[in-house]
């Protein structure tokens, strides 16, 4: 599903999953690409799409794969693992007439900039639940472009804790996939790879910052004429643009690391036996 998502680069992909369910888990065993057109900000399947996912089914159930699909996974790329307005109708639907059924959401930029897999679970609520007002979990970073749609949505549906787990032959698959592609881990580097990505996130953030800067002048000027103040609401957004920026620069000084022990590994090894080979080379001749 990573390799899919991060194929699609800054446009939008989507599959479908297949797998189980054991008790109250849904185990996912395989997964599949679907054929649609996506944008930056969102994927629609087709007819032909509709066509291709019966087909590849019906096929698996042939080749001895019983399966069924439990789920469909779409790629963020770079505004975080949630769900749009857009995916909550989809999975409501999905929950109403294919139950038990899974949303899987993969941030392909983030992955590359972070180094581990972002990668998201969901179910939605039944329509007309309201849910208790809970902490979340984790902070994930949300674009300033993208803050309206999540906040307007984001309790129609719960994340679902993940694990991951591999049979033999898949540990035998990563390790033959480790010893062809080692070389390319090594040399490449996220702070080359993702630029436009950070230049992005520094943007978004400049904006967050200007925009907390305007709401603290009026509310300064509202407390003046008498109005009261909201410091919770000023202190929870400052709070929020303080972990952005220290997520940001985390990443980056884990790029700068990861350059200069590189520099250190490759270009100073060979920098020393150059410099032992001109030493060690022929003593001058002396005429007596």
């Amino acid at each position: 599903m990573v390799v899919h998502a991060r194929s699609g680069g800054t446009i939008e992909v989507m599959g479908l999953m297949q797998g189980k369910t054991d008790g109250d888990a849904i185990i996912v065993m395989d997964a599949f690409a679907l054929p649609v057109e996506g944008t930056e900000t969102r994927v629609n399947a087709q007819a032909d799409a509709y066509e291709y996912m019966v087909d590849y089914s019906q096929t698996n159930k042939q080749a001895g794969r019983l399966e069924n699909v439990v789920g469909w996974y779409h790629s963020h790329p770079g505004y975080g693992c949630w769900l749009s307005g857009i995916d909550v109708s989809t999975q409501m639907l999905n929950q109403q007439y294919q139950e038990p059924f899974l949303a899987v959401v993969i941030d392909p930029t983030r992955t590359v900039s972070a180094g581990k897999v972002e990668i998201g679970a969901f179910r939605t609520y039944p329509e007309g639940y309201k849910p208790p007002d809970e902490p979340v979990s984790e902070y994930q970073t949300i674009p300033l472009n993208k803050i309206e749609d999540f906040g307007v949505h984001c309790k129609q549906y719960y994340a679902l804790d993940i694990t991951y787990f591999k049979s033999s032959l898949d540990c035998h698959l990563l390790d033959l996939l480790w010893n062809k592609y080692w070389v390319n881990t090594l040399s490449s580097s996220p702070l080359l790879g993702n630029g436009d990505y950070v230049a992005g996130q520094i943007s978004d953030l400049a904006e967050k910052i200007e925009q907390a800067e305007n709401q603290l002048a009026h509310s300064r000027f509202g407390s003046l004429i008498g109005g009261p103040p909201r410091k919770k609401e000023e202190e929870s957004q400052l709070t929020k643009i303080t972990r952005d920026s220290a997520k940001i620069t985390v990443e980056q000084v884990h790029g700068l690391m990861s350059q200069v022990i590189k520099d250190i590994l490759f270009n100073s090894v060979r920098q020393s036996n150059r410099s032992r080979a001109n030493s060690s080379g022929p003593e001058p001749m002396v005429e007596a």
